[in-house]
């Protein structure tokens, strides 16, 4: 009987399933790819690296002015010679002069020097210049061989009266007094105010006969480059600067 209990226990054991061993396990599916949303990602960075971007500029909005690239002297004007564009950055408070102006800001002066290096602000500048206390402008009107190649605005010159004597023989008086005028320092020291350049739109050209400068000097001696100039006996030699002019 006990042979035949534990036969049975057997054969009820083996009817039971068998569970399958590790290595013959079903393999896993792969795992879906989704390119949908690493493109949603990809675009969500950018997007947030423009948001960024748009957020410094807004936080700064920046303009093109006026930069003064060379000194200015009081009743000067500005010319494309002496200014650059920059940018900066807005400010209403700040009445800055914008690159788009440089045309009407041409036909202002300067109401007092502006060095070199900064930019360009509508107190700068009016319809009259402020020329300093003692100091008078005079204008001229020069040929050629009566000025130095390549002279500028903020120079500093010398006028020479350069009258030949033209008396005829029996006037020995004039001829003396001419010889005595003739050759003579008449300022030796007067700045540039203003040369009109070639680069300059909309301003005088420079010629080969002709050339307009206008020169700031001493009130009193005003009066005797003017004569002078009228008559067409002015002959400009550039010297050193000096501050204070």
């Amino acid at each position: 009987m006990k042979i035949q209990e534990r036969t049975g226990a057997g054969a009820g054991r083996s009817a039971a399933p068998a569970q399958p061993s590790v290595g013959d396990r079903l393999p896993t599916p792969p795992r879906e790819r989704k390119p949908a949303l690493a493109a949603l990602a990809v675009l969500l960075i950018l997007v947030g690296a423009l948001g960024a971007t748009m957020l410094v500029l807004q936080a700064g909005d920046r303009i093109e002015v006026v930069k003064v690239t060379q000194a200015i002297p009081a009743g000067g004007s500005v010319s494309t010679s002496n200014t650059t564009p920059v940018m900066v950055a807005k400010d209403d408070s700040i009445h800055y002069v914008e690159w788009t102006q440089l045309n009407q800001l041409k036909k202002l002066k300067a109401v007092s020097a502006i060095p070199a290096g900064v930019v360009a602000v509508g107190e700068m500048f009016g319809d009259e210049a402020g020329v300093a206390a003692g100091k008078a402008t005079v204008g001229l009107s020069l040929k050629a061989g009566q000025y130095p190649t390549g002279i500028k605005q903020g120079d500093t010159v010398a006028a020479y009266r350069v009258s030949s004597a033209t008396g005829s023989g029996n006037s020995n008086s004039n001829s003396s007094s001419s010889s005595a005028s003739s050759n003579s320092v008449i300022v030796d020291n007067a700045r540039v105010t203003y040369v009109p350049s070639a680069k300059d739109s909309g301003d005088e050209l420079v010629s080969s006969t002709n050339l307009a400068v206008t020169l700031t000097v001493d009130s009193d001696k005003a009066a005797d480059l003017a004569q002078a100039a009228s008559n067409g006996e002015v002959a400009l030699v550039q010297v050193p600067g000096t501050s204070g002019n």
